[in-house]
């Protein structure tokens, strides 16, 4: 059961992005920088932080906005640690910031919590930058081995499903999700 989610939610809709004229280097370089990208230590940049270098690489918007989504629990989590990481690399003495206080600010005036916490993001990105760039080089070797073996390994089951799903979508019915998945960036 764990499998065939998996094949259909994950191996698929990459396959039919592959179909599409998108190499897997590619779509491992989308995949990537929307993980990478998306923890990025400055709630609410990550999309146009994703778009922007979708644009500027000549990326797949929608695999690294999917990407980016998909991190976003991880944003989360790692908002602490990489202003954590910040402090020590600054020098700093720790604060006393937690998620719960962070959230509590951006919501009561988001101006007022980017002046307080204009220091603290800054540290946090600077550590994000010294962990982001070795992890998404790292995540692009991985990605695009594996997409390479799933490009080469695919089969004449998944490919009669992917162009199933392509004459749907001519019918009229899933027509958004097949053009955002298929249209090649």
């Amino acid at each position: 059961m764990l499998t065939s989610f998996f094949t259909r939610r994950v191996t698929e809709p990459l396959l039919a992005i592959l179909n599409h004229g998108v190499t897997p280097e590619r779509l491992a370089a989308s995949l990537s920088l929307g993980i990478v990208l998306g923890v990025f230590p400055a709630l609410g940049t990550t999309m146009l932080l994703c778009f922007a270098a979708a644009l500027l690489f000549r990326l797949n918007q929608p695999a690294i906005q999917l990407t980016n989504i998909a991190a976003y629990p991880l944003q989360v989590l790692l908002l602490i640690p990489f202003v954590k990481l910040g402090e020590k690399l600054f020098g700093v003495p720790p604060g006393t910031l937690s998620v719960g206080q962070v959230v509590a600010l951006i919501e009561a005036n988001a101006l007022n919590a980017i002046r307080t916490l204009w220091v603290a993001t800054m540290h946090a990105i600077v550590a994000w930058l010294v962990v982001g760039v070795p992890t998404g080089l790292v995540l692009y070797f991985v990605f695009a081995r594996l997409l390479r073996r799933l490009w080469e390994a695919r089969t004449p089951e998944i490919e009669n499903h992917i162009r199933s799903d392509r004459g749907r979508a001519a019918d009229g019915r899933d027509a958004r999700l097949s053009e955002s998945v298929e249209r090649p960036l």
